[in-house]
């Protein structure tokens, strides 16, 4: 565990009973061993915490009901290894100072970054440079290729000289009360394509738009939770207006805890990636970008739901409908920034997936964006209820969402069409997939 603490000096207790908080496990490989490398999705510290594997038991018990000499036991009865109350203790301030433990490190870290994100004239691109050029005319020059790429690529369909895609549908047209976009969220190497053929289709709509609702998977949010921020989203062309009016109400609708998880707009890459494509399409209609403002709204998982036949509901359902009263009567668009399902052995699958898997998950996917044409955003929640989720659709909450806010803005379910769908190799063998698709709701 290297690099610097930014709380460095502040004496502060590691947690009696220590509680690992929700990262992303990878194992990468140190030499010749393999370490599980525990990577803060907020981004947090720049420490890097990479634990043998025989410690694996020991980070099974951080759960907040054990202290260092029980978990000292506890983990010499599992293993049949001796490890002391001293070296466990070394190894929870460790973590503590990486600030991978819930307790008061943590809790003023996310306070001190929380009002350096609030100060900023307006939130950076945090992929910039990384997953896109941050180079403006660079990043014209990429996203005009794809663009191209995709037209040729209708074209060809249309002429039967290729077999993708199978039909480019209508474009969107432009907006009497309320339409949509679902963009993916994945990288553009993987998925710029689809993204191009989406956003290209929905130029009409974003021309005549004097609102933009963004929802997008909030990959460490909270069970249920949706998240708002005042905060203007920049690309490198610039920063994106904020209707802070509607944030305001949807902030008040939340409650106390409406801005509990904001910090994680922060290093977030699902709004992100759909905004930029966004921006791109404001420039290509000429419009000026403060004509149309955004609300910026990130979905926690909807894990809490997979298990009942409740409807989604409390303080977000809530949040959504005095969003709808705040942007009522005004031409609406509303955005999910959503990918669909994520199988194989990146994602825990024992196996990896053959060509027949594949062909089967196309055809559940395909059931799945049914529901979603439809409209039917309880039946889509249903769909997914029905298989437990096991394809681990993180699209499902801001898709539930952005349905169910056409449905109120436009008093009937809305009808989507289909743009296109993709499989995007998740490993180097291609035996794990992400599934995306494209699709224009009126």
């Amino acid at each position: 565990m290297l690099a610097v603490d930014p709380l460095a000096g502040l004496e502060l207790p590691v947690p009696r009973l220590p509680r690992l908080r929700a990262v992303e496990p990878r194992w990468v490989r140190l030499g010749d061993e393999l370490r599980l490398w525990l990577r803060d999705p907020l981004e947090l510290s720049d420490r890097m915490a990479l634990v043998p594997e025989v410690l694996l038991p020991l980070l099974a018990m951080l759960d907040g009901t054990h202290d260092a000499r029980a978990l000292a036991a506890s983990f010499g009865l599992r293993t049949g290894i001796p490890l002391s109350t001293s070296t466990v203790e070394t190894i929870l301030r460790e973590l503590d100072e990486a600030l991978l433990l819930e307790g008061p490190r943590y809790e003023r870290a996310v306070a001190r970054l929380l009002a350096a994100y609030r100060a900023l004239p307006h939130r950076p691109p945090a992929l910039a440079g990384r997953s896109y050029p941050d180079d403006p005319d660079a990043l014209d020059t990429l996203l005009e290729a794809f663009v191209a790429a995709w037209q040729e690529m209708v074209a060809a369909a249309s002429t039967g000289t290729a077999g993708t895609p199978e039909a480019a549908p209508g474009a969107l047209g432009p907006i009497a009360r309320a339409a949509g976009v679902l963009s993916p969220h994945i990288d553009y190497g993987r998925g710029g394509l689809l993204y191009a053929g989406t956003w290209q289709a929905a130029l009409a709509a974003v021309a005549s738009a004097e609102v933009i609702v963004i929802f997008g998977t909030d990959h460490a949010g909270g069970p249920g939770r949706l998240t708002p921020t005042a905060q203007r989203y920049a690309t490198p062309w610039g920063a994106l207006e904020v209707d802070r009016a509607a944030v305001e109400a949807v902030a008040a609708a939340l409650g106390e805890e409406a801005y509990t998880e904001e910090l994680h707009h922060r290093s977030e890459h699902s709004i992100e990636l759909a905004v930029i494509w966004l921006h791109w399409a404001l420039r290509r209609a000429g419009r000026d970008p403060a004509g149309a403002p955004l609300v910026p709204l990130l979905c926690g998982s909807f894990q809490c739901w997979m298990g009942t036949e409740e409807r989604p509901a409390g303080p977000p359902a809530a949040a959504l409908a005095a969003l709808a009263r705040a942007i009522e009567g005004r031409r609406t668009l509303v955005v999910a920034a959503a990918d669909l399902a994520h199988v194989g052995p990146a994602f825990g699958d024992a196996a990896p997936l053959s060509e027949e898997a594949k062909q089967a998950l196309a055809a559940g996917d395909a059931g799945m964006l049914e529901t979603i044409a439809a409209g039917d955003a309880e039946g889509f929640l249903a769909y997914l209820r029905a298989e437990g989720d096991r394809r681990r659709v993180c699209g499902l909450p801001p898709i539930y969402w952005a349905m169910r806010l056409l449905d109120r803005l436009g008093g009937q379910p809305a009808r989507g069409r289909l743009v296109g769908y993709d499989q995007c190799p998740a490993d180097e063998r291609g035996g794990s997939v992400v599934s995306i698709a494209g699709m224009l709701w009126e």
